[in-house]
């Protein structure tokens, strides 16, 4: 019965929804008090619905009820708890359910939380995400209902994808979600400003903390689903320009370049077309990315389903919504024009810059995200777009971001003299090019590509400080933690991608491997490390049989770790997983995989001493947290000139 009342309050809410997406925009229109008033308990009322129905599936996952089609098909009584939670998002039906719970929560924050709006631009942007749910709900309820009974219920079920059975997936797709989701408000803030006919700082200065909210959860779950590559396939990398890791990094490049684009809007009333279309093409790449994992046309081992109904359907509500509100902004286009003036060097033509970047970066992920696609269906022919072509095609960009950061994050507004700030930068200069020389002459001109990524990565460091410091004038030391946390939170941002840069170039210039077949007691010597294979045994686990190797590490005669990389068979999904032993350093890792037993009575064996590899994910928690301190700062959150825009909300918009 339960069951049949979460199902129930699913159709509830696609109704509700569907008035909030409806009333209060005719409301707005025709300047009905009322009719507007409805987005903001319609808004609440979908949340409370959504929300229950996703506590009942919760409750059916928790108890093991095996009526439910989902529950069995992704769960187990043996699971642990964690991994039959886990169960709810890792699967299409169950993971769609999650992504309109978020959006209805965005949608119930916005009500809440938006007292600053004026009224009617209020009650759009309610409508437009009601809207965007009522869409979602119909999909799901139609396409994906997460509600299916059994005529017979089994005793067990079917196992979650073993794959997926690991804690850092286990909170990977809410924190990935949330950022994909949280992009629909600036959709809807988009949306509702082409409908009003008008841009201005006000709206820069609105769109931005639900925007760095969204860039901010979505740096979190791609620095943890990077990690679950590393430590989970076993393959030793961090990234592997998978289709559905591409889906995930294109929406976070056009969001990073929103949020950089709604600074000057804010600031100088400039570039407002090129931030509404930012705007539009960030949650666009979000939908891209569903249809990429949800539709099977590209293959991968993040993928959800492979249903092409389901595919579609979702190609019809990208083109719904990128065509609708694409049409809106070409219709809108002279109601964008910018008033601010700047010269040729100034901040705002280095954020323009930044954003060419950042928006180039994208299109190339994106064009060699589908090009197989493309390829096939045009030409008949099959195609591999691998890590050659992305590294090649989208390492220049990134190094060009990297150097221009510095710069231009000092430069003043409207205009500038380029010969004070680059002074100020001689310093981080001459330190970045100690760094990457010292780093050449301890690698032995092996790889240029270690020294120039730590000399990049110690540029925006060390640069990034540099423009803090400079922030506190005369004052010193003493004000530069007076200094608002916007500030502090862009320094550690831009830092933190620093950091990153510094960890992906070491690991990849860097790492020693070593593939062989061992047997118990042999050791490898590996880049000063003797690995040594002592003892493999047999461990049952909850719901899996493993192979367990013990391994010891030593230094200079010197005892490192023991380490114990497994081998798991799930029996009731009849898969093998590899679990990865890595002993975690500041400045390195030694990584361990055992494999399968050999013939002649050893094991296969694949040992990597990967240097800077903690420095990957710390960057991404720094940058985390500079988008977390910037959020916390007062500015953000109370929007400038609301005062004056709610005066002006009753006058129509030509």
């Amino acid at each position: 019965m339960l069951n049949e009342l979460g199902h129930f309050s699913l159709i509830l809410a696609m109704v509700v929804a569907l008035v909030q997406c409806s009333v209060p925009l005719v409301g707005a229109a025709k300047r009905w008090q009322g009719w507007m008033a409805v987005a903001e308990p319609a808004a609440l009322i979908q949340l409370l619905l959504v929300g229950f129905s996703f506590a009942v599936l919760v409750r059916a996952f928790v108890t093991s009820d095996f009526s439910l089609q989902l529950v069995w098909a992704n769960s187990n009584i043996d699971q642990p708890m964690l991994y039959k939670l886990t169960g709810i998002w890792g699967n299409h039906e169950g993971s769609m359910l999650l992504w309109i719970l978020i959006l209805a929560l965005f949608g119930a924050a916005a009500a809440l939380f938006g007292g600053n709006l004026p009224t009617t631009f209020r009650a759009r942007v309610l409508a437009v995400q009601g809207g965007i749910g009522f869409a979602f709900l119909v999909f799901e309820i139609f396409t994906s209902n997460p509600f299916l009974r059994l005529a017979v219920p089994p005793f067990n079920g079917q196992d979650l994808n073993p794959l997926l059975q690991d804690p850092g997936l286990a909170i990977h797709p809410p924190f990935l979600y949330t950022g994909y989701v949280g992009l629909s408000m600036s959709f809807s803030f988009a949306v509702a400003a082409l409908i009003e006919g008008r841009v201005d700082a006000a709206w820069g200065r609105w769109v931005r903390p639900w925007t760095l909210a969204a860039w901010m959860f979505l740096t979190v779950g791609i620095a943890m689903g990077s990690m679950w590559a590393y430590y989970e396939l076993g393959w030793g990398g961090f990234w592997f320009w998978d289709p559905v890791e591409n889906a995930s990094f294109m929406p976070w490049l056009v969001a990073a370049a929103l949020l950089h684009s709604a600074i000057v809007v804010e600031k100088r009333e400039s570039l407002k077309s090129w931030t509404v279309l930012l705007a539009i093409l960030a949650f666009g790449f979000s939908l891209v990315g569903a249809f990429i994992t949800r539709s099977g046309v590209i293959t991968s081992v993040h993928a959800f389903a492979s249903d092409p109904t389901r595919g579609v359907a979702l190609l019809i509500l990208i083109a719904l919504f990128m065509g609708g509100a694409l049409t809106l902004f070409a219709a809108r286009g002279e109601a964008l024009a910018s008033k601010g003036v700047f010269g040729t060097v100034s901040r705002e033509s280095m954020l323009i810059f930044n954003n060419i970047l950042l928006g180039v970066s994208a299109f190339v992920v994106f064009m060699g995200t589908i090009w197989p696609l493309i390829a096939e269906m045009a030409f008949g022919k099959k195609l591999s777009v691998g890590a050659p072509f992305f590294d090649m095609a989208f390492t220049p960009f990134m190094v060009a971001l990297g150097v221009v950061l510095p710069v231009g994050a000092m430069l003043p507004w409207k205009r500038a003299k380029t010969g004070r700030v680059l002074k100020m930068l001689i310093p981080a200069a001459v330190l970045a090019v100690a760094v990457g020389a010292l780093a050449w002459a301890m690698s032995n001109g092996r790889s240029a590509l270690g020294p120039i990524g730590l000399m990049l990565g110690t540029w925006l460091v060390v640069g990034s400080f540099t423009d803090l410091y400079a922030r506190t004038g005369k004052s010193g030391l003493g004000r530069l933690f007076r200094l608002p946390r916007a500030d502090w939170g862009r320094v550690l941002a831009h830092a933190g991608l620093g950091v990153c840069i510094m960890g992906i170039s070491g690991m990849m210039a860097w790492q020693s491997e070593d593939i062989r077949v061992v047997k118990e007691g042999d050791t490898v010597h590996l880049s000063g490390y003797d690995i040594t294979l002592q003892d493999v045994t047999q461990v049952p686990g909850p719901n899996y049989a493993a192979t367990r190797a013990e391994v010891s590490v030593m230094r200079n005669g010197h005892e490192v770790a023991h380490v114990y990389p497994e081998k798991r068979y799930f029996p009731i999904a009849g898969q093998t997983t590899t679990e990865a032993a890595i002993h975690n350093g500041f400045l390195r890792d030694i990584y361990v995989v055992v494999g399968d037993a050999q013939p002649n009575g050893g094991w296969a064996m694949r040992s990597y001493v990967k240097p800077l590899a903690n420095w990957i994910w710390g960057g991404a928690v720094l940058m985390a947290f500079g988008g977390f301190l910037s959020l916390s700062d007062r500015r953000f959150r109370v929007a400038a000139g609301a005062a004056k825009a709610r005066t002006a909300a009753g006058v129509p918009a030509e």
